[in-house]
């Protein structure tokens, strides 16, 4: 029994110690890894062949340059993910930082640890004006506007496969009796298409995430935003677990950035006129 202890704490101080190595890894390396989930702008996207942009990534690079004070001349390697592969890419150290509208939940947490807070949101529904009105009813405060005759309703609704705001419908649907059917999409603009085709009645994502994606639309003002939220989406960027060093590293970082004269300009330059609110809110909210 002794001796099954005292291998069992040696294993257990080896896993710590390894866990715990990521900013010597990185070090080693002379590169860090940042993983990005592309299609979700304003906070992460790239077209071929370019470096991504967006919000996240810009946070993700004020924590390289904190890295970079104690690792001069650091390289930066950008890595394309899939939403569902960039956990256990963190986990399994391919990369350092995992960057996007990447929302912190529990499920999650058992794979990956969380920055602070970089962003808050909640769920809701991109419609046609002339979607459904049960539809609008329950996304939009305002009146039901429709710039066409009423449409038979497809009763299905589109959402990017396997994303959070999925998974609690799903789950909400399986406990009811409804006719209404969830339509997976790779892409947020895969959602457009459908639904500006009336293959889909709405399309569920993320508000902030909404907003941008219905200016790409080819005809933006017969769509519109809900402006009922049915989930509380806390973003935050994805680090390894275990090892507390580096997740304090990161969060000074963004505390820092946060409260530097170059955080609003950034804010506008991602949110426009929401910049002020958004600013006062993650000050109020997400600085230690």
């Amino acid at each position: 029994m002794r001796r099954f202890l005292l291998v069992s704490l040696a294993l257990c101080f080896s896993a710590l110690a390894t866990a715990a190595a990521t900013l010597e890894t990185i070090t080693e390396r002379g590169t860090v890894r940042i993983g990005y989930i592309s299609g979700q702008a304003p906070f992460s996207s790239a077209q071929p062949g370019t470096e991504p942009v967006g919000y996240a990534i810009d946070l993700c690079r004020k924590i390289a340059d904190e890295i970079e004070h104690q690792s001069p001349q650091l390289k930066r390697e950008f890595v394309e993910m899939t939403l569902a592969g960039g956990f256990d890419a963190v986990e399994n150290e391919d990369i350092d930082l995992l960057c996007g509208s990447i929302t912190v939940n529990l499920k999650r947490r058992e794979i990956v640890d969380f920055s602070q807070p970089i962003f808050l949101t909640g769920a809701s529904a991109l419609l046609r004006k002339d979607s459904p009105s049960y539809l609008q009813g329950l996304f939009r405060t305002g009146p039901t506007v429709h710039t066409v005759s009423e449409r038979a309703a497809t009763n299905v609704i589109g959402m990017r496969a396997n994303t959070t705001t999925a998974g609690t419908l799903r789950e909400q649907l399986a406990v009811q009796e409804s006719t209404t059917r969830i339509a997976d999409f790779n892409t947020h603009e895969a959602g457009l298409r459908a639904l500006e085709d009336r293959r889909i009645d709405a399309y569920i994502a993320d508000q902030v995430l909404l907003i941008n994606l219905a200016k790409r639309a080819r005809d933006p003002s017969s769509l519109a935003v809900g402006d009922r939220l049915i989930t509380h989406e806390p973003y935050a960027i994805a680090l390894r677990r275990n090892d507390a060093d580096f997740r304090l590293l990161a969060d000074r970082a963004l505390t820092d950035f946060y409260l530097s004269d170059e955080f609003l300009p950034l804010l506008e330059t991602y949110f426009g006129g929401e910049a002020p609110m958004l600013h006062a809110q993650i000050i109020m909210q997400h600085v230690p």
